[in-house]
């Protein structure tokens, strides 16, 4: 089965706000979907964290590597892209859209064996796992509001995010922090994401370890990015001793990058991103990585509900992945597949047993949101 073609389709007209200090609009493309298309007429789903101009660009250098390609083997067609990409540097927009490419070669591998997945990756843990609703922080009563309406839909995780935290002082943080714990309820898990790889951080290692110490007092099940992305000495110092888990990795790309993370043990929790660290195959790699060094491995999921189905199937593999993130309010997300997402009585999401990804995209919708009636 070789590769024809490759297309892509950015997702328009409904991005959620991100929390960023440069807040983006409905109609600015942060999502970009990816087709990989086979000369027997097989077609495998991916998903960029990038803008599809940059997408696109990308794929034009990428042509030549890849097309007429055997698309059923995605470890060594991505790291045929990654090593003939050194020359353009590690990370950005190409290892991005190698990251939507590696995602569609194994959704046709699936396919084309008749197997999920996360069964190809070695075997499924788990048939079905946490959501952990995930939603930007607001001022107090809003975000209150925001938590009970969400609660209602049969969450019992939550991940509240960037916003004004950080930004306005410890009482206004601590603020927030009580009203999400008393709207989700002691039962419900509740984590924090201070959003430390937004432009300009202006919060430090003295910051993040005091307010570790007030997130333990409303039992919060981890802390997410509270430094600088870079500032690796201040993230392992920070680790030994803060009261609540710390996590982090989500701008990171490929496993070179993580290596040193994770050997510093910078982390309780590491993150990558599907969509954006080289795919399912970089990040199979950086969750072993991690398992040796008794890191836990959460994927990050702030994008598409390809890539959440990529998650659900990374997480079925990995023995102790017992989260995945699930932005809510996003048709991104709830709208473009064919039957959407659907939480179980203990709010748990089941993790697809099709072939592939086991999703399909919904035409229609994916049309209004793209504009693209040639993607698939």
């Amino acid at each position: 089965m070789k590769i024809r073609e490759i297309r892509c389709a950015g997702l328009r007209g409904a991005t959620p706000e991100g929390g960023w200090s440069h807040e983006i609009r409905p109609e600015d493309c942060v999502h970009t979907l990816i087709a990989v298309h086979t000369e027997e007429g097989a077609v495998g789903l991916g998903s960029v964290f990038t803008n599809d101009a940059l997408v696109q660009a990308a794929l034009d250098v990428l042509e030549p590597l890849y097309r007429g390609e055997n698309a059923l083997e995605p470890e060594r067609v991505s790291e045929k892209l990654h090593q003939h990409m050194f020359w353009l540097g590690r990370g950005g927009s190409i290892t991005h859209t190698i990251s939507g490419i590696d995602i569609a070669l194994w959704d046709l591998l699936g396919k084309a064996t008749g197997q999920p997945v996360g069964r190809l990756l070695g075997g499924r843990y788990r048939e079905r796992v946490q959501p952990y609703a995930s939603l930007l922080m607001d001022e107090p009563d809003k975000l209150r509001d925001h938590l009970l309406e969400v609660k209602s839909q049969g969450f019992r995780a939550f991940k509240i995010g960037w916003g004004p935290f950080g930004h306005h002082g410890a009482a206004k943080d601590e603020a927030i922090v009580k009203a999400a714990r008393e709207a989700v309820g002691t039962e419900s898990k509740l984590m924090v994401d201070a959003g430390g790889s937004d432009a300009y951080w202006p919060n430090d290692y003295k910051w993040a370890l005091n307010t570790s110490k007030m997130l333990a007092d409303y039992d919060v099940h981890w802390f997410e990015e509270p430094l600088l992305p870079d500032a690796l000495e201040d993230y392992a110092r920070l680790r030994e001793h803060s009261s609540v888990p710390i996590s982090g990795g989500e701008v990171f790309t490929g496993r070179q990058e993580f290596r040193p993370w994770l050997k510093a043990h910078a982390f309780d929790i590491v993150q990558p991103d599907v969509t954006k660290v080289g795919g399912i195959s970089e990040e199979r790699r950086i969750a072993w990585m991690a398992q040796e060094q008794g890191i836990r491995f959460i994927p990050h999921g702030w994008n598409t509900a390809v890539g959440l189905a990529a998650d659900l199937q990374l997480a079925s593999a990995f023995p102790n992945t017992n989260f995945v993130e699930y932005l809510t309010g996003s048709p991104f997300i709830d709208e473009i597949t064919l039957g959407g997402w659907n939480l179980d009585a203990d709010g748990m999401l089941e993790i697809p047993s099709q072939p592939g990804l086991g999703l399909e995209l919904n035409p229609e919708v994916l049309k209004k949101y793209t504009g693209a009636s040639t993607l698939l």
